[in-house]
């Protein structure tokens, strides 16, 4: 199965869909994108705003949920940002936390006024 993001006019993903992969196939057997957009496009009545995505992030990093953005420069899917103290990964497109979440065993939840992690109970 192939996976499209539907996007909006601002590039938020507003759905993600699913096609056979051989809808993606050239006249070579070849999966091109631009395939799969073009059989969505004459699906949805030609809504043209997909872009592709994976699970296993080999296509544009992370895979696209409801939510997040298409980022055409970094052409990547990126989640809204969790906290206002969190940056985000340029390698991964993944926001991350300024402490790292401690490897103790224990559950922790992030606490933005102290940007910290606290020990959840």
């Amino acid at each position: 199965m192939a996976h499209f993001a539907k996007l909006d006019e601002n590039n938020i993903v507003i759905d993600v869909n699913c096609l056979e992969n051989r809808e993606l196939l050239d006249e070579n057997g070849v999966e091109q994108e631009q395939k799969g957009i073009d059989f969505l496009t004459n699906w949805s009545g030609g809504y043209s705003l997909w872009r592709q995505t994976s699970y296993n992030g080999r296509i544009r990093k992370n895979f696209a949920a409801l939510g997040d953005t298409y980022d055409s420069a970094r052409d990547a899917f990126i989640s809204p940002q969790p906290y206002p103290s969190w940056v985000l990964n340029e390698d991964t497109c993944r926001w991350e936390s300024p402490v790292p979440i401690p490897d103790d065993g224990r559950f922790y939840n992030w606490d933005e006024p102290t940007t910290s992690w606290v020990v959840t109970e």
